[in-house]
């Protein structure tokens, strides 16, 4: 399987940003916007996955796009 391109949706003082590894993509007033943007860059960029977080850093939801391991083998 190919490896999937992560994007993560991060909270940060001034709003959200969406990062892939240590590269910020860019910055967000609102969380929605920000998972809008991240959602766009995955999707562009398959196979990926778009990991949201919530404000206290925990993750709150997952998106992969093409080549999802679900079910899970095993």
């Amino acid at each position: 399987m190919t490896a999937r391109t992560e994007y993560h949706v991060v909270p940060e003082a001034a709003g959200w940003k969406v990062e892939h590894g240590s590269t910020v993509v860019g910055h967000y007033d609102t969380k929605e916007n920000a998972v809008g943007a991240g959602r766009d860059a995955a999707k562009a960029n398959q196979p990926s996955q778009l990991v949201v977080h919530k404000q206290d850093g925990q993750i709150e939801a997952e998106h992969t796009y093409r080549d999802d391991p679900f079910p899970p083998a095993g």
